[in-house]
């Protein structure tokens, strides 16, 4: 039996959201099987990793489709299908479900060739993100470490150091950032969780406040340090740099370091932009 595929409002604009891997761009097809009954269902994949998408009567559920498991639980859902809606979905693929299909496969290789062959695909990985950033005009630069490749790169306009980072077995990776304020304001609306219902209640100092009041999903440390992120999810923190005054007056110049850890490849691609 062929499924009716879901609208094209829900599977081929999220498709569209998700970054191409390896040159290969999302694509919709019918489902394999039916996860709900009378729901339009689709299914999109970039020939690696693949989504089952089911729709009906506006609510949009997202499925990671795993070869050796039948689909129960949504790993996403929407009452709407509205761009923001489709957008938050793919946000939800960008920051976990992605993340997790990869590190599936990661556990199957290990299993199958040896960690050697994973650290060999998660440098073909950083190299693929490499690409994306030259197409943006940086210019990364390969580097090994004891616990794994990674890549750093200056911004276009010399002002401030990007990396990349790739630590052990892990399926994801660290981005770590030192520079102005500013050059972290493009990243940050992609990387942060979403706003929902945060609110600031920061009264602490002017470098916290000045974050907290852009940024709600921010949350102080201390004086000169913010963090975000929970588990299962991209983590980090902001510094103010180690000689400047806190309850100093912040510009978009005043200099920080940043590290955000737990990002997946497809989030790495979709920011590479923002990252220059």
């Amino acid at each position: 039996m062929v499924l009716p595929i879901a609208h094209a409002t829900t599977a081929a604009p999220l498709a569209a959201l998700l970054p191409a891997r390896r040159g290969t761009a999302w694509q919709v097809g019918p489902a394999p099987y039916s996860i709900r009954n009378n729901a339009a269902t689709s299914r999109i994949t970039d020939g690696r990793r693949a989504l089952v998408i089911a729709e009906q009567a506006g609510l949009v559920e997202v499925f990671a489709d795993r070869l050796d498991d039948f689909a129960v639980y949504p790993d996403a859902v929407t009452d709407s299908t509205d761009p923001a809606s489709v957008a938050g979905l793919a946000a939800r693929a960008l920051r976990w479900i992605l993340p997790m299909l990869d590190a599936e496969v990661i556990a199957a290789t290990a299993d199958e060739h040896g960690w050697q062959r994973v650290f060999r695909d998660k440098g073909a990985a950083l190299t693929e993100v490499g690409f994306r950033l030259v197409d943006h005009g940086a210019t990364p630069q390969a580097i090994e470490r004891n616990d794994g490749p990674g890549l750093a790169w200056r911004t276009t306009d010399g002002t401030a150091q990007w990396g990349m980072w790739s630590h052990g077995i892990a399926g994801t990776y660290t981005l770590t950032y030192d520079g102005p304020l500013n050059g972290l304001y493009g990243a940050l609306p992609i990387l942060l969780p979403p706003l929902g219902a945060h609110t600031s209640t920061d009264a602490g100092s002017a470098f916290t406040r000045h974050l907290t009041d852009r940024f709600p999903q921010l949350r102080p440390l201390d004086a000169r340090e913010v963090e975000f992120g929970a588990h299962q999810d991209l983590r980090g923190w902001i510094v103010l740099g180690p000689s400047l005054d806190p309850a100093a007056p912040v510009t978009g110049s005043t200099r920080v370091c940043a590290e955000v850890s737990a990002v997946g490849i497809d989030m790495a691609l979709a920011t590479a932009p923002h990252l220059v």
